[in-house]
């Protein structure tokens, strides 16, 4: 009996990337190859079946590109002869787009998404290996929710973060720690996956159609707090029309005086604002004096992301 079968999306990023010269792992340009080729020089992969999504480099991830890429992934999920979905993406936005489809979707199927540190015509590319060890996971009895692989581990799209800018390894959880790790095509797993919602089945399709309806999202920005700010950007955004505004505050979530007077006076008109930190490592800790809620442990780029699903009205 043929196992059941891996999809492969394709979205572009360094791991479908191409150089002049072989010997170069940044001089490249992102999004040359289509996953069928990526994947069609990988011994290994088992049954799979690939699609292209897109064709960007993740620095340039849109809205758009989301919306279709959550619609064919949740296709894909809902085929009873799949396992899973692998979705080769680029690094510099694959948290976001990680912790979007967990927040859409909580899939009860896994969704693992990988990438390339060096692009496919390096001497030595590294995205090979991510894509057989993607698969491996999307493999894995018991597997479920969105996750990340990288260097051979595996990361919770809650916890996972870019925080490298070259190593291969260029990804971490933090103090939550990684899921897991691929070991010689098997995993060693060091806690449990992503929360799905087998009993909520329908929610994804729900999210999935109000996305499809939306025509613009909500405005959400990201300000930062340090030495010398003041609130003029607030000011700026607000006379643009901003919903929602999330502040990478120093440390445990502290503001600038200046910052925060600006912060309170857009939420005295209704402007949604959350606390998270421009710290790489922790969470914020709420105090009692707060007057701004924290993001509850998102970076500030989750928690943009969050309240732009919650300001358009899907369950998360």
């Amino acid at each position: 009996m043929q196992s059941k079968k891996i999809v492969v999306l394709g979205t572009g990023g360094t791991i479908a990337g191409t150089a002049v010269n072989p010997s170069s792992n940044i001089d490249y340009t992102a999004a040359n190859l289509g996953i069928s080729q990526l994947v069609g020089g990988i011994a290994g992969l088992g049954n799979t079946v690939t699609e292209q999504v897109a064709q960007i480099d993740s620095k340039d991830m849109s809205f758009g590109v989301w919306t279709s890429l959550v619609s064919r992934v949740q296709h894909h999920l809902s085929q009873n002869d799949v396992q899973g979905v692998v979705i080769s993406h680029g690094t510099d936005t694959l948290e976001e787009t990680a912790y979007f489809l967990q927040a859409v979707l909580s899939p009860a199927k896994p969704v693992v998404l990988t990438c390339g540190m060096r692009p496919a015509s390096a001497l030595a590319p590294d995205g090979p290996q991510n894509l057989r060890d993607a698969a491996t996971v999307a493999r894995h009895a018991g597997a479920h929710g969105v996750l990340v692989v990288c260097a051979g581990d595996v990361h919770s799209a809650l916890d996972v973060q870019k925080v490298h800018t070259y190593k291969l390894n260029a990804f971490s959880s933090g103090d939550a720690g990684v899921t897991a790790v691929v070991e010689e095509h098997c995993l060693r797993i060091f806690k449990k996956w992503p929360e799905t919602q087998h009993r909520l089945a329908q929610a994804a399709i729900k999210n999935i159609a109000i996305l499809n309806a939306v025509h613009t999202w909500p405005k959400v920005e990201i300000v930062m707090s340090y030495a010398g700010v003041d609130g003029s950007l607030v000011d700026a955004l607000l006379a643009v029309g901003v919903r929602g505004l999330v502040v990478a505050g120093t440390g445990n979530g502290t503001v600038h005086q200046a910052l925060q007077g600006a912060l309170l006076k857009a939420q005295s008109q209704g402007v949604q604002v959350v606390r998270s930190t421009r710290c790489t490592q922790g969470r914020v800790l709420p105090r009692l004096d707060d007057c701004i809620a924290s993001s509850n442990g998102l970076s500030p780029v989750k928690a943009r992301i969050e309240m732009m699903l919650q300001l358009m009205g899907l369950a998360l």
